[in-house]
């Protein structure tokens, strides 16, 4: 319990929970985790309804898929899951960005991977003033 009080940094706080419950109406789920969710009345000062999401775990921004990104941002007024995203052949998964994770990416030669550089091939001359 007191790691919903105050774990802002691990998923929704308990006031998250009841603002949602009074105001918001869940309208997703992505394949993360993530729920979103739409006010019921128009808050905002254009008149739109709100439209927010909750993260699964750690609040990350990159987490949340391009088809769920478009509709949070007005892009697109058709949910998602209603009308989802056309995919092409050559498109990847999404995947969160894992900088600062045990996942990330160190590439040869990098410290963090290994520790150990290759050693120089005698391909580079070091710039010297003229």
């Amino acid at each position: 319990m007191l790691g919903r009080i105050f774990g802002w940094t691990s998923g929704a706080t308990i006031g998250t929970f009841f603002t949602i419950a009074k105001r918001g109406e869940h309208v997703g789920t992505d394949e993360f985790g993530n729920r979103y969710y739409l006010s019921r009345d128009s808050s905002s000062y254009d008149g739109r309804r709100r439209r927010w999401v909750t993260y699964n775990g750690y609040a990350d921004a990159s987490k949340v898929p391009p088809d769920w990104h478009g509709w949070l941002h007005y892009t697109f007024d058709e949910l998602p899951t209603d009308q989802p995203l056309p995919r092409r052949a050559w498109e990847e998964d999404h995947l969160p960005n894992l900088t600062g994770t045990p996942m990330a990416w160190r590439p040869k030669g990098s410290l963090a991977a290994d520790g150990v550089r290759p050693p120089a091939t005698g391909d580079y001359e070091a710039w010297r003033p003229e």
